[in-house]
């Protein structure tokens, strides 16, 4: 079966973006290993530009546009990392960038959007109205739509991850663990190493909260969230599989593994205590998933950990 990208084509991504995405380190931690029985190797994506490895998927996009559709901008709806990622991907090619922002957003999330250039459009805070705004954006501008991970030149992008992690782990990896929301960054990754290293061990961390991956998973078809859902801390998450996601989810990667929030917020502390990295929640949630209990007959020594991203809001702590 083929699915959305190939090693060739996330080669092709890491040769446009180089330069322009940082090459983040990979950190380790002897007490994390101790805590764990494994080598953990973190890939701190939470240290790539604008805090998340979303900056690769919307700098290849970008950058793989012809001169004419460039010319007329980007747009894209999101409230998250993406919507600051494209912002600044389209800040460096001197082009529009058009982001459709629910109104309820945090006002540090649009000011960091609007900071790196962009037009902030404001929508109602559903999905419909996003869909419809962002349709009235492309007709009035002629901009091309970005997506935030269900586009080949994204996932493409993402799975530049795994070529660092693999290079810099001397190419010996036994398990790969990752964030899983919408499902961007996994597909790259899981694609990357079906390719280069296929008896690497793909494993997607999700919140309980928001379990649609891991329930569709199960099910065998794509499902939404369930009822009362999704309600996480892990923010960055909570996103549904797309149509080009969920097949490499489905066929490709091994297990989807969920933890509920508490797991989250430990080791998110663990991650400030013993590394020192700020990392956000959704970054998290790889590391809670390598020291929880469902991770135990996971076989492999040497394990690499996505760290996806660190943006924090500060102002929800108590000081």
């Amino acid at each position: 079966m083929s699915f959305a990208v190939d090693l060739a084509g996330i080669r092709l991504a890491h040769s446009r973006i180089a330069g322009v995405v940082h090459r983040t380190p990979v950190m380790t931690s002897e007490t994390l290993d101790a805590m764990s029985g494994r080598r953990l190797f973190l890939k701190c994506e939470n240290l790539q530009k604008v805090g998340a490895f979303k900056y690769r998927g919307a700098s290849n996009a970008v950058l793989s546009l012809d001169s004419e559709s460039a010319s007329r901008g980007v747009v894209t709806h999101s409230s998250g990392n993406h919507a600051q990622a494209l912002a600044l991907a389209a800040k460096r090619r001197g082009i529009p960038a058009h982001v459709v922002m629910p109104r309820n957003a945090p006002d540090v999330k649009r000011r960091a959007v609007e900071g790196y250039g962009a037009r902030v459009v404001p929508c109602d805070p559903t999905l419909q109205s996003r869909e419809d705004t962002a349709a009235a954006v492309i007709a009035e501008t002629g901009a091309a739509m970005v997506p935030s991970y269900d586009d080949a030149r994204v996932i493409a992008g993402q799975g530049t991850v795994a070529l660092e992690l693999l290079e810099q782990c001397d190419g010996d990896l036994d398990v790969v663990v990752a964030p899983l929301g919408g499902g961007g960054l996994l597909s790259g990754i899981a694609l990357a190493l079906r390719e280069l290293r296929p008896q690497t061990l793909v494993i997607g961390g999700e919140p309980e909260g928001a379990d649609d991956a891991a329930r569709s998973k199960s099910a065998g078809m794509l499902l939404g969230h369930s009822p009362g859902k999704p309600s996480t801390i892990a923010d960055g998450l909570l996103t549904t599989l797309g149509t080009l996601t969920w097949p490499v989810v489905r066929d490709v990667v091994a297990r989807v593994i969920v933890v509920d929030d508490d797991a989250i917020r430990r080791a998110m502390r663990l991650l400030w205590e013993r590394t020192k990295l700020v990392v956000e929640p959704s970054g998290a949630v790889p590391l809670a998933v390598v020291l929880s209990d469902a991770f135990r007959d996971v076989p492999g020594e040497r394990v690499g950990i996505v760290l996806s991203g660190g943006n924090v809001d500060l102002d929800r702590f108590r000081w």
